[in-house]
């Protein structure tokens, strides 16, 4: 009698043990991280929201997650690889529920991004993708290939075709500043009239921007155009022009910033390609939001948003990243 009483503990204990184990697989936290009790917070940390795009990115992310009951943490690393790793850490020592990032360069960022899987952080990723798979759950980008198509196509239609033009790209280390130039001379490199005269970084920059353009001017006096990677750069390179008086060169961007759309019903700037930064991050915060509640992603890593030309024609119909009509 006595000794059936002292085995009734040890199988209690063996059952405990085998429900604590099952707990752990139907967690959702990534696999070989330890469990650990999580927080209800949303950690969103971007590039810098005096970026009007960023911080479209930042309000629709963190206005989503509060309508799904979390508390926020919205963090900006500047583009800068080390304090992005520094704002992961936070990110993990809070124990926060889901990260959502825009990050500082694709390389830069897998080191993070795997030490926040492993502590059983889950990472949603917006609009750059990082080349590695199977750290992050979900990389939710624009469709740069075929923006850049349609930017392209725009930018030959305005050139008419014909003339000397310059091109100012993105970050070398950020993949979307690649997928857009190659975009772009996937359609441009077609018409034989249409002469790249020279090709900078501007990275991503308005003043950069800027003071490029004005040494393009200087080298290439007959130019007739400058295509953007991003709406910033096309910013900075109208307002070299205007300050030259060169009202016979046709610029377009990459983004659909309001500063841009206000430009183009101005006629300035000529067309821009319009990226769905608030439908993105809100995608990225419900998709965060099921994976926290069922353990496993409901859609795949990988995915791609189309965007839209945005000219004169459509520009007065467009508000906070989206076309409203």
């Amino acid at each position: 009698m006595n000794q059936k009483l002292l085995l009734l503990p040890a199988s209690l204990a063996v059952v405990l043990a085998l429900t604590a184990c099952g707990s752990d697989s139907d967690s959702g936290g990534t696999s070989g991280a330890a469990a650990q009790p999580k927080s209800n917070l949303v950690v969103i940390i971007t590039p810098s929201p005096d970026n009007v795009f960023f911080k479209a990115e930042q309000d629709a992310a963190a206005a989503k997650a509060k309508e799904l009951g979390y508390q926020t943490l919205v963090l900006s690393h500047d583009d800068d690889p080390t304090k992005q790793s520094q704002e992961i850490d936070t990110a993990i020592s809070r124990k926060a529920a889901a990260i959502i990032l825009d990050n500082a360069g694709a390389d830069a960022t897998e080191t993070a991004v795997q030490r926040a899987k492993d502590a059983g952080i889950p990472s949603f990723l917006i609009d750059r993708e990082i080349n590695k798979t199977g750290i992050a759950v979900a990389q939710i980008v624009s469709n740069n290939a075929q923006g850049a198509s349609l930017g392209g196509q725009a930018f030959a239609e305005a050139m008419k075709s014909k003339g000397e033009y310059a091109e100012l790209t993105g970050k070398e280390t950020d993949t979307n500043a690649g997928v857009r130039s190659k975009g772009y001379h996937d359609i441009l490199d077609q018409f034989p009239d249409l002469k790249m005269v020279a090709q900078q970084t501007a990275n991503w920059d308005q003043a950069e921007a800027l003071s490029k353009t004005q040494t393009i001017l200087q080298a290439h006096p007959k130019i007739k155009g400058i295509i953007a990677g991003n709406d910033t750069m096309a910013l900075g390179a109208q307002a070299a022009l205007d300050a030259a008086g060169r009202k016979d060169v046709v610029v377009t961007g990459f983004d659909g910033s309001p500063d841009v759309v206000a430009s183009i019903q101005k006629g300035a700037i000529r067309a821009t390609v319009l990226q769905p930064a608030s439908q993105i991050a809100e995608m990225a915060v419900e998709q965060a939001d099921a994976y926290v509640k069922s353990g496993k992603a409901d859609q795949p890593e990988k995915q791609s948003v189309d965007c839209v030309l945005v000219d004169d024609k459509n520009a007065a119909s467009v508000e906070n990243f989206a076309v409203t009509k």
